[in-house]
């Protein structure tokens, strides 16, 4: 992701992004599930670190896996700076994969955020086994591949492939312009069709605000 297109993606709303993929055929990017935990937080956009985790196996899900190389502990070391945590906890409704610590150490090591889609007091082993990192999971119905961006904001999450971003973030800008000036032109009384979306003449009057504006 290029520092342009990161820059204009903090100000684009996960509700854009979800439209600006639905013009490339995709429709499973929106996280059902994860929430922020604080409203009117700033949007946060970074490229997804992914944490795998499979239904609970007894005689691996234990207090003592929490100190194997392959654990949650190793996984939050390997974080790079700016990374967007994404965990597939099946959803299990009964297992907390991250407390306190592992958070604040997560912040301490510069990570952007957590996004999973199972939060719960009882620690990870009571319902699931974490098997590794950096691989393809899901997480609130979608695919999230390593190095896929994440975007998250008050409406919660959105994930957008590698090879789309850099068209959702200039296309997604454009889109998000063109709406202020529908807002615009609504609070004048002008009447949705041919508005939104626009006609040939809407484009022309919107062509011509585009250019007054600089």
């Amino acid at each position: 992701m290029s520092a342009d297109s990161f820059d204009i993606l903090r100000k684009v709303t996960t509700a854009t992004i979800t439209t600006m993929l639905l013009k490339k055929g995709i429709r499973r990017c929106w996280m059902n599930g994860p929430k922020p935990l604080v409203l009117g937080g700033e949007r946060i956009v970074g490229p997804a670190f992914t944490l795998r985790f499979v239904p609970v196996r007894e005689d691996l899900a234990t207090p003592e896996s929490w100190a194997s190389p392959i654990s949650t502990r190793a996984a939050i070391e390997d974080m790079p700076e700016g990374v967007v945590a994404v965990a597939d906890a099946m959803a299990v409704p009964s297992a907390g994969i991250f407390g306190d610590i592992l958070c604040a150490r997560m912040k301490k090591r510069n990570v952007a955020a957590l996004v999973t889609d199972g939060v719960a007091a009882p620690a990870s082993v009571n319902g699931l086994t974490f098997v590794g990192w950096q691989q393809p999971i899901g997480c609130g119905g979608c695919a999230v591949f390593p190095g896929d961006v994440i975007v998250v904001d008050d409406d919660g999450a959105v994930v957008i492939p590698q090879n789309l971003v850099d068209f959702v973030a200039h296309e997604g800008a454009e889109h998000e312009l063109y709406e202020s000036w529908v807002f615009g032109e609504v609070e004048k009384g002008v009447k949705l069709p041919g508005l939104y979306p626009p006609n040939d003449e809407a484009k022309a009057r919107y062509a011509a605000w585009r250019k007054a504006r600089g």
